[in-house]
């Protein structure tokens, strides 16, 4: 059985700047391709778990967020690092789009997303997973799946941290990025 880091994308892997409705502007964040590749070289899985509303929102088709996710593949091939899985809510409840504005389980916080991730991964040890993202609803899914939840100050993370974004949360770590977040992983799992 593998642990298991379920990520975040904008704010965590990517740098956050709003809906990206050019593909070419989803960059990584500085050392996120290195830190996923010591998660592949650790054997450690790394799943993608995201909230993406801007197809409910009528920004732009689902299509768009597949692109999205295939870009930030490429980027994260490109150093090497690789995600064992990627996983996204499209849903948003009063969304404009019709088939994509539900109350769905799959949003975060709720854990449909990891529960669709152990149901098709079944190497995945749901006794040694964590969440790392930048914001409080990442932490809580944390809680919601018995998992550990970090929170990386990058993206909305210090506005989380600040109570200007979302509500106070308490996180298993606070990381200043995703690195700091993967050494304090391994960290954790070593002890184990």
């Amino acid at each position: 059985m593998r642990p298991v880091v379920f990520l975040d994308r904008d704010g965590t892997i990517n740098e956050e700047i709003g809906y990206i409705t050019k593909i070419t502007d989803l960059q990584l964040i500085a050392g996120a391709g290195q830190a996923i590749k010591r998660l592949n070289d650790a054997n450690i899985a790394a799943i993608l778990i995201t909230n993406q509303t801007g197809a409910a929102r009528g920004y732009y088709d689902e299509t768009h967020i597949q692109a999205l996710n295939n870009r930030l593949v490429s980027l994260l091939k490109a150093e090497s690092a690789h995600l064992d899985a990627l996983y996204y809510c499209p849903h948003l409840a009063d969304g404009i789009i019709p088939y994509l504005s539900i109350k769905c389980d799959c949003r975060k916080p709720e854990p449909g997303l990891v529960l669709q991730a152990y149901k098709d991964n079944s190497d995945l040890d749901s006794q040694r997973a964590y969440v790392v993202g930048d914001k409080a609803t990442d932490v809580e899914l944390a809680h919601n799946c018995n998992a550990k939840g970090i929170l990386v100050k990058t993206g909305y993370g210090n506005d989380v941290l600040q109570g200007k974004y979302q509500h106070p949360v308490t996180a298993d770590f606070t990381a200043e990025n995703i690195i700091e977040a993967i050494d304090w992983i391994i960290r954790d799992l070593s002890k184990n």
